[in-house]
């Protein structure tokens, strides 16, 4: 059995109470309903692609935010690039749904460091190691709340990516 299968229940119960209350950030086709409980919300985390270079990227990820708390979904800026070994494991696990309880009805927004990293820099999301998990302020800039970078090899995931998610995400949620 995996370590996220060992995901605590209280972690999860605190995440999905608040991760939708501290975090925003729709897509077409959500709508605003009710917020989530941890027994009914299973939706999959979600990566949605943000736009490349410029200048627009704490703007970009403020009206996520926004539509996030409308949809009743969290928003979690994940910054990486193809070449990364451990983003890339992190892409397969969410895809093969190794992630569906710990980042429940998380919209992913997903920069590519190679694309954007001097305005990752200016918005506050610059980091020495990649992939790069961040909670933005409400104005979209990073905060302090994130972890980055990750082993790499087959337990990139369970052993490294894994444990220090659910740490972040308590942690988010304890401020809450």
């Amino acid at each position: 059995m995996s370590a996220f299968r060992r995901c605590s229940r209280a972690v999860v119960v605190a995440l999905a109470t608040t991760l939708p209350a501290c975090q925003s950030g729709a897509s077409p086709g959500h709508t605003a309903g009710p917020a989530p409980s941890a027994a009914t919300d299973r939706r999959r985390p979600l990566f949605v692609k943000a736009p490349t270079g410029g200048d627009r990227i704490a703007p970009y990820v403020a009206n996520q935010l926004a539509r996030g708390r409308e949809g009743h979904y969290g928003v979690l800026v994940y910054v990486g690039a193809t070449w990364c070994e451990p983003c890339q494991r992190f892409h397969r696990a969410v895809e093969a749904g190794e992630f569906d309880v710990l980042l429940a009805g998380v919209h992913l927004l997903e920069f590519d460091l190679d694309a954007s990293r001097d305005a990752l820099h200016d918005a506050g999301y610059g980091s020495e190691l990649i992939p790069l998990f961040a909670f933005p302020n409400d104005d979209g800039t990073g905060s302090d709340r994130r972890i980055e970078g990750s082993i790499k090899g087959p337990t990139a995931i369970d052993q490294n990516l894994l444990p220090r998610l659910q740490k972040l995400l308590a942690d988010q949620a304890a401020r809450r």
